[in-house]
């Protein structure tokens, strides 16, 4: 309990709490360093949104956009879900969640009014070029922007199929009810870029033969160049382009032999699924779910309590289970504030989708939705 007397007394005396009542937003509700939507309709059923900020900026940012998926009229119709876990600051997430929809309706109305995977790609491709504009127009004055980057994990339910598409380690489960018990099964949708995982060391260590030191056990932690533990994503220019590996960038970020080729990857995963009648739900969430709960434990969670708040109670069990391992109370913990957060828990964002077997393969076009998770805006601390 020692560390958690030390936290409060270092949190109580470098900034006021931010905790207090809940807020009421127009699309959400604030309660101290939790933003939540606890219920709402798109076009195929209920959802649910939490985010809980850990960092003294939030760095996960993430959207569910329902109705439209093209800017003409007559194209496609379904829900965009979008989980933008940046790293180095907020910008690259932030800049995701401004511009990565708008191009892939963008790009399915170039491309016979339909949704694809390559639609998907194609808006992948022209955010990142979007934030390499960023990177190079701001490097001269603010070259950090270069060791700025972002997770990007989007769904696309269209017309009876699901899209799922991902740079990073946020991840995307289905919850599939089992004919014979009735009991949700989770099945992991996303491929996950994360140099934890030994087939995404190989893979990097075969697009990199000559270069042993590719990945590094540093402080017991896997590392792409004992840097950053995802091989791919949105930004880091620092592992892309040389020119933003040099000065006036800090020499932790600089590498000692000039980069000759991108050494880490904005190229999406992209699956695509038909969707069946016994699949129930969706729960998409930045990793700091994920460090703290199982895929099956967070299906049963899902499963087995009612849809309303189910994202907000999601992140409760993921800070709950993060108390435990630091053998200290969860009151304790609710209790320490932003950047020092950071040690006990990363930024989560959790957002469940829920399924309606009648309505999945509909083409009915309701009400459009769009809707943004929020961190709180602070005073900046002294």
């Amino acid at each position: 309990m020692l560390i958690t007397t030390l936290m409060k007394l270092l949190s109580a005396c470098l900034w006021p709490s931010s905790s207090g009542r809940s807020v009421d937003s127009t699309t959400g509700k604030h309660d101290g360093l939790l933003w939540y939507k606890d219920s709402g309709q798109h076009l195929l059923g209920d959802f649910s949104m939490a985010v809980v900020q850990a960092n003294n900026l939030l760095e996960d940012q993430s959207q569910v956009e329902s109705g439209p998926l093209s800017t003409l009229d007559s194209g496609p119709y379904g829900t965009f879900i979008g989980v933008y876990d940046g790293h180095g600051g907020p910008e690259t997430s932030r800049f995701v969640n401004d511009h990565l929809f708008q191009h892939l309706k963008r790009f399915a109305a170039e491309e016979a009014c339909s949704m694809s995977m390559d639609v998907i790609r194609k808006a992948y491709e022209a955010t990142e070029e979007g934030f390499l504009g960023v990177v190079t127009k701001q490097w001269p004055v603010k070259p950090l922007i270069a060791a700025v980057g972002s997770c990007c994990l989007v769904g696309v339910i269209c017309g009876g199929m699901l899209y799922i598409a991902n740079v990073g380690d946020s991840r995307a489960v289905l919850g599939r009810a089992m004919k014979a018990t009735g009991e949700a099964i989770a099945l992991q949708l996303s491929a996950e870029h994360n140099v934890s995982i030994e087939s995404v060391r190989q893979e990097m260590h075969s697009l990199h033969p000559d270069d042993s030191h590719i990945v590094v056990l540093k402080h017991n932690v896997w590392r792409v160049k004992g840097l950053i533990q995802v091989s791919r994503s949105i930004g880091d220019m620092y592992l892309k382009k040389a020119e933003f590996n040099r000065e006036p960038l800090y020499t932790k970020y600089r590498l000692r032999e000039p980069i000759k080729r991108p050494i880490l990857s904005g190229e999406p995963s992209i699956t695509e699924h038909e969707l069946q009648p016994q699949d129930q739900f969706l729960i998409f969430a930045s990793d700091g779910l994920w460090e703290q709960l199982s895929n099956q434990e967070a299906v049963d969670i899902v499963q087995n309590h009612p849809r309303n708040g189910i994202a907000r109670r999601l992140v409760k069990m993921a800070m709950q289970a993060a108390a435990k391992k630091r053998e200290m109370r969860y009151s304790d913990l609710m209790k320490i504030e932003r950047g020092v957060r950071r040690h006990f828990h990363d930024d989560i964002t959790v957002v469940v989708i829920y399924l309606d077997d009648t309505n999945v393969v509909s083409s009915a076009r309701g009400p459009s939705l769009s809707i943004r998770g929020r961190g709180m805006t602070f005073p900046k601390k002294l």
